[in-house]
């Protein structure tokens, strides 16, 4: 990966993005594709919109949504302790114990997640289920008006941790869920600049996926793709404790996963995969034999439908402060998806 992408992707999954307050993602994400797009604008939604070859006859959509996963404030106590509710799906049992950052209208206000203890714990405590309202963030204040001339009912939460790459091509950091999809989409324009292919292509960084794939919703109803191709993390199965005869055989460094199901168009499946094949671009196969749960499926399903494909990063540690994926995978999505928009001609047809 190119010392800039790195320093891109580094940048965009280190601003906070949580499900309706992306706009500092957004920015980070817009500011990169001026460099490629021939216009880059935002929707009343917040999905930032960037485009190339516009007059092209053929519209392809590429989307990753930006949004991660986050906490909300929703109550101060007298004591100054913050209770709160989570955007998104989390495991409860993973919360406490976190740095965590509170973005509010005057900055970032650290803090910390915080538990009863389990020395204090009573046996009974200790046997009962993780509750939301068990959990509480400390920003070290004396009582309730210390911390609401800090932070307010409704502002944002996320986890402070940060990108770090660990060994090699492996990279860790809290949001690669789906800022790398994210990030993927912009760097096809990047690979495209100055390439010759027939289509219009509309890269979106969508929003609001992580509470029901709602910016991807409306930034394909407007641009009205004929083909849609979504770009999101799958479960990596190649780590201790996980059935593989249920979730399938997704590995890490393997290469990006190609979904194929009744979310997906037939045509496109096979275009993605003699693409990969032609230019020597390691894949995978992912059955999706329903709703694939990403923004593939609120494309598909747009207008009167559109030609829908998803490819995914193969990641472990979905949705904790810890997430983990390949580098490597991660740059041989965009070359694929840069190598299918080069075979897109006027006259393809995608009738399955």
């Amino acid at each position: 990966m190119e010392d800039t992408s790195l320093a891109f992707l580094k940048e965009l999954v280190e601003a906070p993005s949580p499900s309706g307050f992306e706009q500092p993602a957004q920015r980070v994400w817009r500011d990169y594709m001026a460099r490629y797009a021939e216009r880059v604008a935002t929707d009343v939604h917040g999905n930032c919109i960037a485009a190339l070859h516009e007059g092209g006859p053929t519209r392809i959509l590429l989307a990753g949504h930006v949004d991660e996963l986050g906490f909300m404030v929703n109550y101060i106590n007298d004591e100054g302790f913050i209770f709160f509710r989570t955007i998104g799906g989390f495991d409860l049992n993973i919360i406490p114990g976190r740095r965590v950052r509170i973005h509010t209208r005057n900055g970032p206000v650290p803090g910390v997640t915080g538990k009863k203890a389990i020395h204090v714990m009573t046996e009974e405590d200790r046997k009962k289920k993780a509750e939301i309202e068990d959990l509480w963030i400390d920003i070290g204040v004396k009582d309730r008006k210390e911390a609401e001339s800090l932070v307010r009912v409704g502002d944002p939460v996320t986890y402070a941790e940060g990108f770090e790459i660990m060994r090699g091509q492996v990279a860790a950091s809290r949001g690669f869920d789906d800022k790398a999809g994210s990030f993927a989409v912009g760097e096809v324009l990047r690979l495209l600049a100055g390439k010759t292919f027939d289509a219009a292509v509309y890269a979106v960084s969508t929003v609001q996926e992580e509470v029901g794939l709602r910016g991807a919703r409306t930034s394909a109803f407007g641009i009205d793709p004929k083909i849609g191709v979504a770009v999101d993390v799958s479960h990596a199965s190649d780590h201790p404790h996980i059935e593989r005869k249920r979730v399938g055989g997704i590995r890490l460094g393997a290469g990006p996963a190609i979904a194929r199901g009744p979310n997906i168009n037939p045509v496109v499946e096979r275009m993605l995969i003699e693409a990969a094949e032609a230019e020597g671009i390691p894949y995978q196969l992912e059955a999706a034999p329903g709703g694939t749960g990403t923004d593939a499926n609120a494309i598909q399903l747009t207008r009167a439908g559109v030609a829908t494909g998803l490819v995914s990063i193969p990641l472990r540690y979905m949705h904790t402060a810890a997430e983990i994926l390949s580098l490597e995978d991660l740059a041989n999505v965009s070359r694929l998806l840069a190598a299918f928009i080069q075979r897109v001609k006027d006259d393809t047809d995608f009738t399955p």
